[in-house]
């Protein structure tokens, strides 16, 4: 651990990883012609399809935590590609469902290969993916992802019980 390690609050070396691990797919699903967010949103889809599940955008953002704005928006550019493919919920006509075209499991396939490279170097120090260490990080990880977020953090313009000094009229 280097000495900006050592001092540093569990926050920033959280952010920290999660900006390694974002730069490192990023630049390792590239000659695939993907984006780590593009990546996410297509395993995710290939594994919740393998599920028998054809997600709607909504459910994939709530899977993937991303923004459902910007999942429609990623959606839009894979289906351009020829990746995914959008199609209307018959239950719901406001809601567009997902799934991967032929292609878009080929590249899905392929990129999930890299990343799972990726994943053995990140996780060697904890003694590998099936490794006691690193199914006590992934634990611990889940945890942390499971607490839930106050109302205060959705918006910062709420009211926390913090008053300015202005007088009231």
């Amino acid at each position: 651990m280097s000495s900006a390690t050592e001092r540093a609050t569990a926050g920033f070396l959280v952010w920290r990883l999660s900006m390694k691990w974002r730069v490192a797919v990023d630049r390792a699903v590239a000659p695939l012609g993907l984006t780590h967010a593009q990546y996410a949103l297509m395993a995710s889809l290939h594994g919740m399809s393998r599920s028998g599940l054809r997600p709607s955008q909504r459910l994939l953002a709530d899977h993937t935590g991303l923004e459902p704005l910007y999942v429609s928006k990623l959606a839009r550019t894979l289906e351009a590609a020829g990746l995914v493919a959008r199609t209307r919920d018959p239950k719901d006509p406001r809601a567009m469902q997902l799934s991967l075209t032929e292609q878009g499991r080929d590249v899905t396939r392929r990129a999930i290969k890299v990343v799972q490279g990726l994943l053995d170097q990140l996780l060697e120090p904890l003694g590998g993916q099936g490794g006691a260490r690193t199914q006590q990080f992934t634990r611990e990880l889940a945890t942390l992802l499971d607490v839930p977020l106050g109302p205060d953090t959705d918006n910062p313009d709420t009211d926390n019980g913090n008053h300015n000094d202005k007088e009231q009229s």
